[in-house]
């Protein structure tokens, strides 16, 4: 059985209403189809369109979605030695804490090495809180990092 989880590629719970899921494929693939971006074809934003569609077409009517859900609670669940289940595999500058950037709160449009270098207490407590689940990784790199000077 396929290991990746159309629900965690939809950023969708599996038990969303049908319409949760169809608005949630429409707005993931208006962001990141290649119609969309500038400049020459990206290799990852082409896989995640795919990706996305894949995860669409699982789930996308009752049917199908229905045979998804038998199938996935039949498998075996996945071993730490299986490949992630997430879908579209992360870019390079999503790990350099010099390149992810916020996109909410009072530091929104920062960089996360900028935020530490004036507020490290702050990049701290985002590691920690729900909102920064999604930086944990790239926090924790930029955390192990030895600092030149000392936090206010």
């Amino acid at each position: 059985m396929e290991r990746r989880d159309p629900y965690r590629i939809l950023g969708v719970l599996p038990e969303a209403d049908p319409d949760v899921i169809r608005a949630a494929y429409r707005v993931l693939a208006r962001k990141v189809h290649p119609d969309g971006q500038d400049g020459p074809p990206d290799p990852v934003t082409d896989r995640r369109i795919k990706d996305l569609t894949w995860a669409y077409a699982q789930v996308r009517d009752a049917e199908a979605r229905l045979r998804f859900d038998r199938a996935r609670f039949a498998a075996a669940p996945p071993t730490a030695a299986d490949p992630p289940t997430h879908g579209a595999a992360r870019r390079a500058d999503e790990d350099d804490p010099a390149r992810v950037k916020l996109d909410f709160g009072r530091y929104e449009g920062w960089t996360l090495r900028e935020i530490a270098k004036r507020d490290i207490e702050y990049v701290q407590w985002l590691r920690r809180h729900a909102s920064g689940a999604r930086f944990r990784t790239t926090i924790d790199q930029l955390l192990a990092e030895p600092r030149t000077t000392k936090p206010k």
